[in-house]
């Protein structure tokens, strides 16, 4: 069967970020900072902001997307709400603090979202925390209040999945950039970790890894379609699905596991990439157009070559 693990291992550079893309970013989060805790200090000092970097930059799952955007998560945390507001107003003083920094700032249901077009976005979820007191956070919802959620404790549960070798990381790529290939409301990059997280197959090699992989998110989700965030509050990223979007995700997993299964059993290592490249797209590498021996193949052939010899006693 042809063997595929060095394809994979170009495949996740390619998905990294660029270093004057990362430098860029990290660039902007830091002004996005200083501006927000301007405006505090400005215009209501009796909130002073806190920052915590979370999700897939913390967990080094990041990817750059097939447009060459990539985007962070940067958690705004306040230790108290003196004036009592709404989690809605708390998120508009936010959205104001960073309203000039480009033309498209936008205030979603769970963070405020700036948009460096055709580069990349920063998200800035918002949480009261008192870290006095032990207690998890709480994140503004729009229009729903305050909720206790707390990304560490997914990062936590992420890092104390991880093996030596980084496998987990790379697995959670390769399926993130499966969903940024597809799109048509895919899962989310966090729902890919925490699949990937509960049913990682662990090989020497990532292509049969990822067959593997595959094959048991298949089973665990036709047994039962969800997606529990190992974190408070311990939600079901799927709950929200339709009947539309669930059966799509489904018949594009399947057509993965049906192609993975075929791949993996190729002899012809360009055939099999041009299977790989179905699912993941085309900045995955073309393979070799030759056919490769199994490793049992491999054994008869050196068995067949050994000369015989006397013993010498």
């Amino acid at each position: 069967m042809a063997n595929c693990n060095i394809l994979f291992k170009k495949f996740s550079q390619e998905l990294n970020i660029t270093p004057t893309k990362l430098s860029g970013l990290m660039d902007s989060k830091d002004s996005i900072r200083e501006k927000v805790k301007n405006y505090f200090k400005d215009k209501h000092p009796s909130y002073k902001p806190k920052f915590w970097i979370q999700g897939s930059y913390k967990m080094k799952t990041m990817i750059r997307t097939k447009y060459d955007t990539c985007d962070l998560d940067d958690g705004v945390y306040f230790q108290s709400n003196p004036d009592n507001v709404s989690a809605e107003t708390l998120q508009t003083w936010v959205e104001n603090a960073v309203s000039n920094i480009t033309q498209d700032v936008s205030h979603r249901k769970k963070c405020i979202t700036i948009n460096y077009k055709g580069d990349y976005s920063i998200d800035l979820p918002i949480y009261l925390f008192d870290e006095e007191k032990d207690e998890h956070p709480s994140l503004a919802i729009k229009e729903n209040g305050f909720r206790e959620d707390d990304p560490k404790e997914m990062v936590s549960a992420f890092k104390n999945k991880k093996n030596t070798n980084d496998q987990l990381l790379r697995i959670v790529r390769y399926l993130k950039a499966w969903c940024d290939y597809k799109r048509e409301k895919m899962p989310s990059g966090l729902a890919m970790t925490i699949l990937v997280m509960n049913n990682i197959q662990f090989n020497y090699r990532d292509d049969i890894a990822l067959k593997y992989t595959l094959i048991e998110i298949q089973k665990v989700l036709k047994n039962k379609f969800e997606c529990i965030v190992p974190a408070t509050p311990f939600d079901d990223i799927f709950s929200d699905f339709t009947i539309e979007r669930k059966n799509n995700f489904l018949s594009n997993l399947d057509d993965f596991v049906s192609d993975a299964k075929k791949a993996i059993d190729e002899k012809n290592q360009l055939k099999a990439s041009n299977l790989w490249k179905k699912h993941l797209g085309d900045r995955f590498p073309d393979g070799d157009d030759k056919d490769e021996t199994s490793d049992i193949d491999n054994i008869k052939k050196i068995a067949t070559k050994s000369t015989p010899y006397a013993r010498r006693w």
